[in-house]
């Protein structure tokens, strides 16, 4: 495809025959990709069809056929053979030298924590809705609770009123059986009423500071992972990520509140009816004291059951939504490779992991059932047995309102085994979500050091025996590297993959930070500077170009700063105004989610533009140009010399043609700098790195 045009059909076979688009694309390529070092068997690839696209060239030929063919070509033939003496150079080095690997683990395995809840989560909570109106929930549903239990008695006294119950003293006519009667009717409405607004203050208060802790929790969780260091990006999975945001933060807004709030309740009640059975029958205190050692074990035993079974299946629901990511954002190359079924067997197999955990929690939850009705039944039995045995003592309405109590006393005690093993463990989300709380930050954004206000900001930038690790247990990726860059100068940084140009970047932007020497900007240590200031004094135009669900003018100026007229200049700029005057919404066009309905290469443009508009004083290019066409790709190399001519300009160089015009070029090695000199000097050296980087590009 050529401008949205068809340029050429056929098979693989026929198109590589012809020396047309599709030939000259993967020409181009090979040319690119020249100085990366790729793995055997796609060196072996590359080399096939290098050689087929110079048909048919040979060693016996090599030098008549290099005069007769065309430019591309003779750097094809060069390119081959640059690569067929270095394949034997690592062939005979491979011979002797027996390289150790070091098996490590990118990511790290998500932590379980074991045993019962730390008493401080339940703090951290109760915090999070604040421990005064933690303090008024409790007094308020315990007047409730009084207020219930008062009624109670109160009716049991009604009803157990001589005047009322002695027909002979007062017919129900008559003025002191109504009197009476009133009087019992307006106390027992009096606690109703008194019921109703406690409860009411209750609900209201807790619901409203459980919404609030929610809010509270997940402000710091969301400011926690924002500010976190990229080392913990590089060893944490997205699902677990994800699963924090989702399933944990819907737990403790939905379900945790409600939880506590029933788990009150159960408390409350159970303690009001082992006063009022205690009251009225004292002889059950000696039934109380075994079935409480009994219910103790029981209960001690299931928590922790069930605790340990929503642990594990939170974290076994982390790799679902990991999957599923992977799943939804490759879904192209799934269908590409026929994979569907594949991957839905193996998001089958989580899912089924996941719900093996979900009914044990049920069957552990059935074993508690059966075994707390029977001891519920035994209670009853006892009350009742003793009532009995105790009629001569105590009146018949304070046996009813015993016996009343204890037939709620197996659902209470179920209910409060239950609710104690489902508090623990919904509070299981706030530990886990604690847990991403307490990761260890970056510098602050902003701090003491102020600027000086007379600071010339030229663009220089001088390291000082600069070394640095990804993360703790690291080799170093940069080691004691010490140089200075001049005011408006372009320097071009190459090497090997892994040679540390992208950390060297990174390094400038304090995403990671030294652990020995430092980086000084104009004049001042960025390492004493708040990560704001560091950050706004360099642009970045990365590899990999990042765009926001939103508008192309929210992408493009996301603080508002400039007017329509420059951004449309600054388009024009990046040569992809034409593009964006054709959509529909011109500026408004919705980028969607991750700039999906625009392509890498337009993304990249969009970068550029974003980057004319900013236009600090150090700009720095992450193999900027490696998603679009060399054409593309000259474009932008002119743009940048234009309006980034007074900027101090760092290239990360994916093709080598792209810096051969800079000041000066720093080649990198395993973390150090090995040559940096002029373009035309270092050429001067064939023992050297760049030179044999020019030669694998086809430069000489």
């Amino acid at each position: 495809m050529v401008d949205g045009s068809i340029s050429e059909i056929g098979t693989y076979e026929e198109l590589l025959s012809h020396d047309g688009a599709f030939a000259q694309f993967l020409k181009m390529y090979i040319i690119e990709t020249a100085e990366d070092e790729d793995d055997p068997e796609e060196e072996k690839i590359k080399t096939d069809i290098s050689q087929r696209l110079i048909s048919g060239g040979s060693g016996d030929n090599y030098d008549r056929l290099l005069e007769t063919q065309t430019d591309d070509v003779k750097l094809l033939m060069k390119i081959c053979e640059s690569k067929r003496l270095r394949n034997g150079s690592k062939l005979s080095q491979e011979s002797f030298v027996e390289v150790p690997v070091q098996k490590s683990k990118l990511t790290t395995d998500e932590t379980t924590e074991e045993g019962h809840v730390r008493f401080s989560i339940f703090i951290t909570y109760a915090k999070a809705i604040g421990l005064v109106i933690v303090g008024i929930i409790l007094f308020v549903y315990a007047l409730y609770q009084i207020s219930s239990v008062l009624a109670n008695i109160w009716l049991s006294q009604w009803t157990s009123d001589s005047v009322l119950t002695n027909r002979t003293i007062g017919k129900p006519d008559s003025h002191t059986y109504m009197a009476k009667n009133n009087y019992y009717l307006l106390v027992y409405g009096g606690f109703g009423i008194a019921q109703a607004v406690f409860v009411l203050v209750f609900i209201g208060i807790f619901m409203v500071r459980s919404i609030t802790a929610t809010k509270l929790l997940h402000e710091r969780l969301l400011h926690s992972v924002i500010r976190s260091p990229m080392s913990f990006f590089d060893t944490t999975p997205i699902g677990r990520i994800v699963n924090r945001f989702s399933a944990d933060t819907d737990t403790i807004d939905n379900d945790l509140p409600t939880t506590v709030q029933k788990w009150l309740e159960c408390v409350f009640r159970v303690i009001s009816t082992l006063v009022v059975i205690s009251y009225s029958t004292p002889l059950f205190c000696a039934v109380i004291v075994p079935f409480g050692v009994a219910y103790f074990f029981l209960q001690r035993f299931y928590v922790a059951t069930s605790r340990q079974l929503k642990r594990l299946q939170s974290k076994t629901r982390s790799p679902i939504y990991s999957h599923f990511s992977e799943t939804i954002s490759g879904a192209t190359v799934i269908r590409a490779y026929c994979a569907e079924k594949s991957f839905i067997k193996t998001s089958n197999d989580r899912i089924n992991l996941n719900q093996r955990f979900q009914y044990a929690i049920i069957s552990a939850n059935r074993w508690l059932g059966i075994r707390l009705e029977f001891f519920g039944n035994i209670i009853i039995c006892s009350a009742a047995l003793l009532a009995v045995l105790s009629r001569g003592s105590i009146e018949g309405a304070i046996v009813g309102l015993s016996i009343s109590y204890a037939l709620q006393m197996t659902d209470n005690l179920n209910w409060f085994v239950r609710m104690t093993s489902d508090l623990e463990t919904n509070i299981v989300s706030v530990e886990r979500v604690k847990e991403y709380t307490d990761i260890p930050a970056e510098a602050e954004l902003y701090n003491d050091y102020k600027l000086p206000v007379n600071t010339n900001q030229q663009g220089v930038i001088e390291f000082q025996q600069y070394s640095t690790r990804y993360r703790d247990g690291l080799s170093l990726v940069l080691k004691n590297i010490t140089f200075k860059i001049e005011p408006g100068e372009k320097v071009g940084i190459v090497g090997r993959t892994g040679a540390g140009k992208t950390s060297l970047s990174q390094a400038i932007f304090r995403l990671i930070e030294p652990t020995t020497g430092r980086i000084i900007v104009d004049g001042e240590d960025i390492s004493m500077m708040g990560l704001h200031d560091c950050r706004s004094k360099v642009t970045v135009l990365p590899q990999d170009p990042v765009l926001f669900s939103g508008s192309l003018r929210m992408n493009i100026d996301p603080m508002e700063h400039h007017t329509d007229d420059q951004i449309w200049r600054a388009l024009e700029h990046a040569h992809i105004k034409d593009f964006i005057q054709h959509l529909p919404s011109k500026l408004d066009y919705d980028c969607g989610e991750g700039g999906q309905n625009l392509s890498i290469g337009q993304r990249q443009l969009i970068s550029l533009a974003r980057s004319i508009l900013r236009k600090s004083n150090i700009l720095i290019l992450d193999e900027a140009t490696a998603a679009v066409d060399m054409e593309k790709d000259a474009l932008i190399q002119q743009t940048i010399r234009e309006e980034f001519s007074e900027c101090t300009v760092l290239t990360i160089a994916h093709r080598l043609n792209t810096v051969m015009d800079y000041n000066r070029i720093m080649v990198l090695d395993n973390g150090k700098i090995i040559q940096f000199d002029t373009p035309e000097n270092l050429l001067q050296h064939p023992s050297g790195l760049f030179y044999q980087l020019a030669k694998d590009s086809g430069i000489i």
